[in-house]
């Protein structure tokens, strides 16, 4: 025991713990945010990271799987043609990247991998609360709720997600989900959540279990991990409601962009230059993001049809009640909710 409780183990804990609280808040797969933690905390090689990350997932995602599975929102058919399409690449993923990689080398090409999936995480997440904006101010969801399944296309989705998982650990909860928002627009938030957090159980198990496979599991580092991000979920998820989301989420795409830069050039990606950091550059970055994102975030809703700032809000566009009232009574959002803080 004296093993596991290192000068570290509090770090870990709190990492865990803050990572927690953002995914109960959000619903942001954890991923996306605590590898990155973990990274620049310094506690291990990318591969060990992204192991115990997989395993601690693993456990908190069953939970959250189990309540929208006993509420019935999760639609099965679907995340069984994603669980066939990403657990055997979830898999293969850290074999193919063991297999084509030098051994020397892995640590870096894990880091530039996660660089680039953590900026794909940022512009998907973006891309899904357009595609909302879209979907609230056309009425609410159109068609089925329970929309015909296209076996193929939904399989591939599931493979990316599951190569992405299974080298990274991101994608689970930003990448597949904007890819079942295009293949079906009809399904509600809820469901969307629901099936993603089904299938994601399985995939992250796979994913974890190959990666221990490959690199052994490091039990100083997961132990505190799950310790913290555990109850932290729970205790996010029941302050939600009194947290001012709009802010929250707008600011896991500033951190997510911020993670993904940093991340590349601490790989010594070449655009950015081998031999120095840029931690200048990363901070012009995020002070970028956070100047210029509402500005075209104010765009898209003057686009719409809707005033630059005000209803609805990102965490809005996120609640499935709020897009079901829509549906229900679709008059313009804006004359049906008071003005509130922009994206």
């Amino acid at each position: 025991m004296n093993d596991l409780i290192t000068t570290t183990f509090f770090s870990i804990l709190a990492a865990g713990f803050f990572v927690g609280v953002v995914v109960g808040l959000t619903g942001m797969g954890g991923g996306a945010l605590m590898t990155p933690a973990l990274i620049f905390l310094g506690v291990g090689d990318a591969a060990t990271v992204v192991t115990a990350d997989l395993t601690a997932a693993a456990v908190y995602k069953t939970g959250g799987a189990i309540v929208h599975a006993r509420e019935g929102s999760p639609n099965l058919t679907l995340a069984k043609w994603l669980i066939i399409g990403s657990v055997p690449m979830a898999l293969l993923g850290p074999h193919l990247l063991a297999h084509l990689v030098d051994p020397g080398e892995i640590d870096q090409t894990l880091k530039l991998c996660i660089g680039f999936a953590l900026l794909m995480a940022a512009a998907t997440y973006a891309l899904r609360l357009y595609v909302n904006l879209r979907r609230v101010q056309a009425g609410g969801p159109k068609g089925d709720p329970n929309p015909r399944i296209r076996p193929i296309p939904t399989v591939l989705v599931g493979a990316l997600g599951g190569l992405l998982v299974g080298v990274t650990s991101v994608g689970s909860g930003s990448v597949i989900m904007v890819a079942l928002l295009m293949l079906y627009p009809g399904l509600t938030a809820l469901k969307l959540v629901g099936t993603d957090l089904v299938q994601a159980v399985p995939l992250v198990l796979a994913a974890a279990i190959s990666n221990i496979y490959l690199n052994g599991l490091d039990w100083s580092l997961t132990i505190p991990l799950i310790l913290g991000s555990v109850p932290g979920t729970i205790i996010g998820s029941k302050i939600a409601p009194r947290v001012p989301q709009s802010y929250i989420r707008r600011g896991i795409v500033v951190v997510l962009t911020m993670s993904g830069v940093a991340l590349l050039d601490k790989a010594g990606w070449a655009p950015l230059g081998r031999d120095e950091t840029h931690p200048v550059f990363v901070g012009m970055v995020g002070l970028a993001m956070i100047v210029l994102m509402p500005l075209v975030w104010g765009l898209l809703r003057k686009e719409q049809g809707m005033p630059m700032f005000g209803a609805p809000t990102v965490a809005e566009l996120e609640d499935p009640e709020f897009l079901r009232s829509i549906a229900a009574d679709p008059v313009a959002p804006s004359e049906k909710i008071p003005d509130e803080t922009g994206p």
